[in-house]
């Protein structure tokens, strides 16, 4: 990859690891009633489970991307776990024509996005700025 490249995948690793850092992990401990209450409502199977599993694995995946240890297998997590939850917390399927439910569609289409972008960094290595070289 040229130095370019190198770069780009950096600012893309630091930006995709601090939104699930920041926005996933830790947005989810900071409000875990209000994040637990929505799932519920959304009849997210195993609920304490699943949140507790989802703050462990959107903290650590993120971790390893931003330090570009293991990303690409980090990486791959996310997108399976971004699927999930796409799948159970933006139903937008399952809800009538309303703003609520442009909001969920609007939802499901940027993280699909996301999970776009997840499965281009599985596919590459980290690039030069890593820890790992």
């Amino acid at each position: 990859m040229n130095k370019l490249g190198d770069i780009n995948l950096l600012i893309g690793r630091i930006i995709i690891a601090i939104y699930f850092l920041i926005f996933g992990a830790l947005l989810k401990i900071f409000t875990y009633n209000l994040t637990l209450q929505y799932m519920i409502e959304h009849d997210v199977p195993l609920t304490h489970l699943a949140l507790i599993l989802t703050i462990i694995i959107q903290f650590i995946c993120s971790v390893l991307i931003l330090i570009g240890m293991h990303s690409q297998i980090a990486a791959f997590i996310l997108v399976l776990l971004t699927i999930i939850i796409n799948f159970y917390m933006h139903d937008f399927w399952n809800m009538s024509e309303s703003i609520e439910q442009r909001h969920e569609l609007q939802n499901f289409v940027k993280n699909t996005g996301i999970i776009a972008g997840l499965l281009v960094l599985s596919a590459v290595n980290p690039g030069k700025y890593s820890l790992r070289q």
